[in-house]
């Protein structure tokens, strides 16, 4: 497995080095098959250490989690737990999922915008544009998924929604956690 472990504004020894690479390889491993690459970065915020770990795995699908202490080992060792929480959560549909994708799954490039939030206190005024600010654009990607598999996914990467490429109608769809604790799915490409 390829591993990046880096720090923002923070020297990186390999004393963590060797022991980020360790625990993770041991972890990832004990869940997950083949697992492909991890991103390890350390940051500072105040008095506190910020670690984010992302794993790839080979069926195509990402893991990650975020942990502060003020221990940068803590740090790192909340951060790892979180993903083995998340592995071992999806052990059963990982291996079962991986079994039957002979390949990776496909992703398409995409864009992501950020758009400039309302400044005005009320909605007594009308806007002067109906043409939002677009304050930063990222690239983002849109992976050809299952439904079952976009909502692994939704869930591993602890988001409110998923955009996919539904695999078997190729529309694009979004899954989406609900109020009540359900799961949404829009599916434009069955409405009647």
């Amino acid at each position: 497995m390829r591993y990046q472990v880096s720090g923002i504004h923070i020297d990186i020894g390999q004393s963590l080095r060797n022991h980020v690479e360790g625990e993770l390889d041991g972890v990832v491993s004990k869940y997950a098959g083949r697992p492909t690459s991890a991103s390890v970065t350390f940051s500072k915020n105040a008095q506190e250490f910020v670690c984010e770990v992302t794993v790839h795995l080979s069926t195509g699908l990402t893991t990650q989690s975020k942990a502060h202490a003020f221990d940068i080992y803590d740090c790192f060792e909340k951060s790892c737990e979180k993903i083995e929480t998340q592995l071992r959560r999806y052990k059963r549909r990982l291996k079962d999922h991986h079994k039957d994708r002979t390949s990776p799954v496909e992703s398409l490039a995409g864009s992501a915008y950020i758009l400039a939030g309302s400044d005005q206190e009320t909605n007594e005024s009308e806007p002067e544009t109906l043409q939002p600010v677009i304050v930063a654009e990222t690239k983002t990607s849109i992976k050809s998924l299952s439904v079952g598999e976009a909502v692994m996914q939704m869930e591993l990467d602890n988001v409110p929604l998923l955009v996919f490429r539904n695999e078997r109608s190729s529309g694009v769809n979004v899954v989406y956690r609900r109020d009540d604790g359900n799961i949404g799915w829009i599916d434009p490409g069955s409405a009647g």
